[in-house]
């Protein structure tokens, strides 16, 4: 591990202002800066589960693999997830055999489930401390949606082979009695950062690579340009939440989501460990409705930690709705206090991630269309613990030469025709946000800034992303996004310009924290 005492830039840490129980009960994962030229048969790029599960696979197939991570081990959004290992996916099995028939759905509910077993067997034959359990998980439905859907999802669910049955009243759930669910037996949970560092110990123990605050760019079919240093490989697989190397392809078919989560206390033994879901608001204007989710952790000898999600929206454009970040999470936890009003009156922890929902529901795992020899997993959905794992055993296959029957099904170069009216819903949706361009700014003046905020404002045909420091210092840059040219919105939450377009991020200092943007936001001199 790299024992520098160089100033650590909180973006490399986490991906957001806000800080998840994860993090902040995990010391930072780090490695050695690159320092050198490399040369390897497998170059990864992403430093969470996505990429630290291929690399582990691959080299225990004998491979020479060599990871890099922009910021910190699990400092993206595999840091910044609630953790729920689950094969009840947030979109229905209902719409997944419409949409790709019985044999699909049924591919797809066993490689979910064996993603679970997956990580359980990795935990087990490496010993980690990770906190993992086995439960049941209910799914009850949201005030807006049918009593017949909760049906039809069940018989769904028995024909894909999913062990699922139907309860008259949700556990533990207040006022549950009368409240129907399908319950998902043997899904499972565990400590997300505390599975990474066991993955990356053994990942180093097998002989692989990896490197920390390593920025990957320049990304060809021969590896990629990392802190300036050449990096060769003769595999190359991005395992980056978004793909970084695609300027449009997959940018059609999967869009960025915001995804709120709050975290409080309740005591200990007050409720069962299990996971709980509804099923989404159906009156959604988003095409991929947002639903809730809520799962126990461990806090300490008195307590347990009630850790709850919810009321997403896409990336930049939580004006659309005219409700505030800091309003998402007041309505997330007045939800939670309806249904668990044990909940402490003081919230421990607050924070928001980063979901890439693909239109037809199911994530792209393989080779990147046009590419024979670079591989990508993205489109968590999420499900991103289980699908990065989905993506790890088909990539490692595919690499060593062994074909993995959920290959085709995830597919990164699949076309769904059924999913058409969606997909031009959402490609309208972005195509629209190009006129924020002849829009009036959201900031007049920077003399209204505040100490620690941002906003974006016109001058002539420029449009300035600024950002006034706790010092009163003004930073600004351009707010025309390096990716494809939209303009970014500032973030008050998470103080980070996001992009509304495909979901680029970036921090008060202009520095790329999301993809697909490669690039910083260039700076700008202003009086």
């Amino acid at each position: 591990m790299d024992s520098s005492e160089n100033k650590i830039k909180s973006s490399s840490i986490t991906s957001g202002e806000n800080i998840s129980f994860w993090i902040d009960t995990t010391s930072i994962i780090s490695f050695h800066k690159p320092d050198k030229d490399v040369t390897a048969e497998v170059l990864i790029i992403g430093g969470g589960i996505a990429g630290l599960t291929t690399a582990y696979k691959l080299l225990q197939a004998g491979k020479k693999v060599v990871l890099v991570e922009d910021g910190f081990i699990g400092s993206g959004e595999t840091g910044r997830t609630t953790a729920h290992l689950t094969c009840a996916l947030d979109d229905r099995y209902y719409f997944l055999e419409e949409t790709f028939g019985e044999d699909s759905a049924k591919l797809a509910a066993e490689s979910h489930r064996a993603a679970i077993d997956e990580i359980e067997q990795i935990i087990t034959t490496l010993n980690i401390d990770c906190s993992f359990k086995r439960l049941n998980g209910y799914l009850f439905l949201d005030p807006s949606d049918k009593e017949e859907n909760l049906d039809k999802e069940f018989k769904a669910t028995q024909k894909a082979g999913l062990a699922t049955s139907i309860l008259q009243g949700t556990p533990a759930v207040a006022n549950g009695e009368n409240q129907r669910c399908l319950v998902f037996h043997e899904q499972a949970q565990f400590r997300i950062l505390h599975y990474l560092k066991g993955l990356a110990d053994a990942i180093v123990n097998l002989g692989g690579i990896i490197y920390t605050e390593a920025h990957a760019e320049e990304i060809t079919q021969k590896g990629a340009k990392v802190n300036g240093y050449t990096f060769s490989a003769d595999q190359i697989v991005i395992a980056t939440n978004t793909p970084i190397n695609d300027v449009m392809t997959m940018h059609t078919k999967q869009h960025a989501y915001r995804t709120y989560v709050i975290a409080g206390k309740i005591p200990k033994n007050t409720l069962p460990y299990s996971l709980w879901w509804d099923t989404g608001d159906q009156q959604s204007k988003w095409v991929s409705q947002p639903y809730h989710y809520v799962r126990l952790e461990e806090y300490d000898e008195h307590y347990d930690l009630l850790i709850s999600g919810g009321e997403d929206h896409k990336t930049g454009q939580a004006d659309e709705q005219h409700i505030s970040q800091m309003e998402r999470y007041d309505k997330l936890e007045s939800w939670t206090r309806n249904y668990f009003p044990m909940l402490e009156d003081d919230l421990t922890y607050r924070w928001s991630g980063q979901v890439m929902e693909p239109v037809d529901s199911l994530g792209f795992m393989g080779k990147n269309p046009g590419d024979d020899n670079i591989y990508i997993i993205t489109g968590d959905s999420g499900n991103g613990m289980t699908h990065a794992t989905i993506g790890a055993l088909i990539i490692s296959d595919s690499i060593t030469g062994v074909k993995n029957k959920w290959e085709d099904l995830y597919s990164p170069s699949r076309v769904t025709l059924k999913t058409t009216k969606d997909f031009i819903k959402e490609a309208g949706n972005m195509a629209s946000q190009y006129l924020d361009w002849i829009k009036g700014s959201d900031l007049k003046n920077t003399a209204d800034l505040q100490l620690g905020d941002g906003g974006v404002l016109s001058s002539g045909l420029k449009r300035i992303a600024v950002f006034r420091d706790y010092e009163n210092t003004l930073k600004a840059f351009s707010a025309v996004c390096p990716h494809l040219g939209c303009i970014v919105q500032w973030n008050g939450d998470e103080k980070s310009f996001d992009c509304p377009c495909h979901g680029s991020r970036f921090d008060t200092e202009g520095t790329v924290i999301n993809g697909p943007s490669q690039t910083d936001l260039p700076k700008i001199h202003i009086k």
